[in-house]
């Protein structure tokens, strides 16, 4: 094709033709402006979902939805910046860890970030849940926290790639959400948008997870991965484990407080901080602080240790409006909770054997803590704490989980929701490892836990 004809385009695409970026660029800024409607958007994307999106048409898609907007410049702010970008999951609350983490080992982040939807929180209704914490920053805003703390956590604005909102709402109602290609467009699109240099991707697998199985995390790894190379920015992309909820917290207060005790240094040994520590490394050696991510894991752990990395989370904290106050004593800030329990069921001896992180985050979302559609609220203080995880000892009549709500859930039905997550065995389970594997430029490598 050598004219843009949107009817052209999406026959050429139903068949298993590739497109010329030019032409794809065409067709998004038309859609973009009102020009192409509806109906026809939703045909290219049921083609583009049945037979595919090269690497390179991937990154035309991404590069068309990126220039439908804002793309931050962070070009006078000292150091390489660094992103990071988590697919999501449950009881996922390593980006307020990480985030300050990194920039205390000297290294800018700057990242852009979302609320939850249906069983997977977002870190954004995760932060405001500390009374006064404002994520609605304007640009200047955002590039002025960059410069001066090193780090920030904010709202994506109707600015930064529109386009991906629009089309992200239509692939909704069109049953076209599950394709890999337009995944990887979709988030590549708002991550190359915040204005790093660089970028590190959580890729998540397991039930609790949007990929649930080991080939599609790998997929959607590659197409990222090639995306940030056909944009001159250097990507890594760590599969993680999302089987069982990540912590013992899940919820958005309760996995605030959760964060803050990892930052503290007063969380015990987790898959957790296995998997915060493994992208820390990872982050930490791409803005230069590091020659190489087991020594940025080093240095990351060292910031734990010092209090550094609790600081500027403080600094962070303070910089967006959040009261001290509650970040300085936070178990105070479920005590409007109310608070009931899950007891080991009748019989039970052994260890935890698995843990559905599924079904424990709809159980979250049954106490408050979630939303199933975008307008509605969640309640800041609702979720579970002092999860019982595999590998657990177990004996009738302890707590396998606290549940918090400042609502009126059907309390029965969450506990035996609960309860049914839960399977138990007479000897201890095997551990899965938290981190499965890396993929960059150079392709793939196992990955090792640390286990202490």
């Amino acid at each position: 094709m050598t004219d843009f004809n949107p009817v052209q385009l999406i026959a050429a695409k139903r068949d298993g033709e590739a497109l010329p970026d030019a032409d794809l660029k065409a067709f998004i800024d038309a859609y973009t402006n009102g020009a192409v409607p509806d109906y026809q958007m939703s045909a290219f994307l049921m083609a583009a979902y049945l037979n595919g999106l090269s690497a390179s048409e991937a990154a035309a898609l991404t590069e068309a939805m990126l220039a439908s907007g804002t793309h931050i410049d962070l070009s006078d702010v000292p150091g390489t910046k660094v992103g990071k970008h988590s697919t999501g999951g449950v009881g996922d609350k390593v980006s307020p860890i990480l985030v300050p983490l990194v920039a205390s080992c000297g290294v800018p982040v700057a990242k852009l970030s979302g609320r939850g939807l249906g069983h997977t929180g977002g870190t954004l209704d995760k932060l405001e849940s500390i009374p006064g914490f404002h994520t609605d920053l304007s640009v200047e805003q955002y590039r002025r926290q960059v410069a001066d703390v090193g780090a920030v956590i904010a709202g994506q604005t109707g600015k930064v790639a529109p386009a991906d909102k629009k089309l992200y709402a239509l692939r909704d109602v069109t049953a076209t959400v599950e394709s890999i290609p337009l995944i990887a467009a979709s988030i590549m699109s708002k991550k190359l948008a915040e204005g790093n240099d660089a970028l590190v991707l959580d890729v998540k697998c397991g039930r609790g997870a949007f990929m649930k199985n080991e080939d599609d995390a790998r997929a959607l790894a590659e197409h990222m991965v090639a995306i940030g190379a056909e944009h001159d920015t250097p990507v890594v992309a760590v599969m993680t484990n999302m089987d069982v909820p990540l912590g013992r917290a899940v919820g958005n207060w309760p996995e605030i407080q959760e964060a803050i005790a990892c930052l503290r240094g007063e969380h015990a040994p987790s898959s957790l901080m296995q998997i915060v520590r493994g992208l820390a490394g990872e982050m930490i050696a791409l803005g230069g602080a590091a020659d190489s991510p087991e020594e940025g894991r080093a240095k990351a752990r060292e910031a734990i240790e010092s209090g550094a990395a609790w600081e500027r989370f403080r600094r962070l904290v303070d910089a967006q409006g959040g009261d001290l106050s509650v970040v300085d004593a936070p178990d105070s800030r479920l005590d409007s909770a109310s608070v009931a329990e899950v007891e080991i069921p009748a019989g039970t001896d052994g260890y935890v054997e698995d843990l559905d992180a599924l079904s424990i985050g709809q159980a979250a979302v049954e106490l408050g803590a979630g939303r199933q559609t975008k307008e509605e609220s969640v309640d800041p203080v609702a979720g579970l704490t002092e999860l019982k995880k595999p590998g657990d000892a177990v004996a009738e009549g302890e707590v396998l989980a606290r549940l918090h709500s400042s609502e009126s859930p059907d309390l029965d039905a969450v506990r035996a929701a609960v309860r049914q997550a839960y399977t138990f065995s007479e000897t201890p389970p095997t551990a899965p490892s938290a981190l499965k594997a890396r993929y960059d430029s150079n392709g793939w490598a196992d990955l090792k836990d640390e286990r202490h």
